[in-house]
């Protein structure tokens, strides 16, 4: 097999491959005698069919079939040789298939960029702490009772937090808006569903009462007709009613999957999850921060496969987000990669550089610390050991859990050499910093 390799710009690099004729007519007739073997054709027996009736009948698919086999195979040995390592797949552009001459192609592919890694004793990360208190716990336990809450219709004046049962009519100089009409809508007032105003103009109100209100929509309010426009509601409550919360009682705590313990209990689960939940936002923070100090430092040249397959990925998860892939439309053009580009090359330059960090440092997933992330996935499940089994027979879930893992222990790393800075905080602050981070 001759081999030459050219860089024609960048990554990119031209291979140019010849394959001797006799390796390739060779397999087409060990293929052809194969098939000469099982093949039916009418007038003949199995196995007896003539060799010329074969080749006529089979040999350019067959062919085909071998040059394909042969161009796969050799690309990856040629690729071996010359110890470049493609990134993302070949162009592959044929030269000579005719048969009895030399198989050549030329193979056109970008290749993995050199990463040089700076020092990160430099990096200043903010390490925030953080625990989950006694009156943390009481406030989500109320969340928990406020998403189980039932609503009494009461006859006295709409408050702030009660539920209104309301029809209402918008206009505009006059004249009706489109979306601007609705009956016996419920609205809970201090909700901030509507537009500014809106709630406070009904509290006061009771059931059958009436009243006009002036708001102003907001300038950057999706419809472009009612952007900064003022406007006038006419709104009729129909009824008011008041939250009540479920008692701390058995039947409340096992919607939660507490049927032992009562109270006690069901706070210590609360607390546990609560727990589990401000650990991880903690190590997102830190991890952000460590991810975008390598970003700052480092801008290794990017692969565009790579990019190109990263905004595929990403454009699938939307897709699978807003009900799953469609076939009726022309999906790039609803989301173009423009969209994901920005993300995709910071996924993929990251990917680059962690992958170097790992290689530098002879990082290898720590079998604890995946042990300890399976079981700590499966402890959120009702059979935690129908879980951990599940992962131990299924290696590609394990493999992700391995890539994760690795991606800690390089934070880890790079913490270890950072200049870190304990930073306390408090549990509602920090997975609302996280809430707006992934958002």
């Amino acid at each position: 097999m001759q081999v030459s390799i050219e860089t024609t710009s960048g990554l990119e690099r031209r291979l140019t491959v010849g394959v001797p004729a006799e390796q390739v007519e060779n397999e087409v007739e060990k293929r052809l005698k194969q098939a000469a073997q099982n093949v039916r054709i009418n007038g003949f027996r199995k196995g007896k069919v003539p060799m010329n009736v074969v080749k006529q009948r089979y040999g350019q698919g067959v062919r085909q079939e071998v040059v394909g086999d042969v161009i796969s195979r050799s690309f990856y040995e040629a690729v071996q040789k010359e110890n470049v390592k493609p990134a993302g797949q070949p162009s592959i552009e044929a030269k000579q298939l005719a048969a009895g001459k030399d198989l050549e192609y030329v193979a056109t592919f970008e290749v993995y960029p050199t990463v040089a890694l700076g020092e990160f004793n430099g990096y200043e990360i903010t390490r925030v702490k953080a625990e989950v208190t006694e009156a943390d716990i009481d406030n989500m336990v109320e969340v928990l009772r406020k998403h189980q809450a039932t609503w009494k219709v009461v006859d006295r004046a709409a408050a702030l937090e009660d539920q209104v049962n309301i029809n209402f009519t918008g206009t505009k100089d006059g004249v009706e808006f489109a979306g601007g009409k609705a009956e016996n809508q419920n609205l809970v007032l201090g909700s901030k569903t509507m537009i500014p105003g809106f709630e406070d103009g009904i509290v006061g109100l009771k059931a059958g009462e009436e009243k006009v209100i002036q708001v102003t929509f907001p300038e950057d309010y999706q419809a472009e007709e009612l952007k900064g426009a003022a406007v006038e509601f006419t709104i009729k409550v129909n009824t008011v009613s008041e939250i009540e919360l479920p008692e701390l009682k058995k039947e409340f705590f096992i919607k939660f999957g507490v049927e032992k313990g009562g109270e006690k209990q069901f706070r210590k689960e609360v607390k546990s999850n609560m727990d589990r939940e401000l650990a991880n936002a903690i190590k997102n923070k830190t991890k952000t921060q460590v991810m975008n100090a390598l970003l700052a430092s480092h801008s290794p040249e990017l692969p565009k496969a790579l990019v190109a397959s990263e905004i595929d990925v990403l454009r699938n998860q939307m897709l699978q987000r807003f009900g799953g892939q469609q076939q009726n439309f022309d999906v790039k053009s609803i989301l173009p990669d423009s969209m994901f580009s920005e993300e995709a090359e910071r996924r993929v330059a990251l990917g680059l550089i962690v992958g170097e960090v790992v290689k530098s440092s002879k990082l290898k997933p720590d079998a604890k610390l995946v042990k300890g992330m399976i079981e700590e996935i499966a402890s959120t499940y009702q059979d935690p050991q129908e879980v951990v089994d599940y992962y131990a027979s299924n290696r590609e879930l394990t493999a992700g859990i391995e890539s994760a893992v690795l991606e800690d222990q390089v934070v880890e790393y790079i913490l270890s050499q950072a200049k870190v800075t304990d930073e306390e905080s408090s549990y509602d602050d920090v997975i609302k910093a996280n809430t707006q981070q992934a958002q």
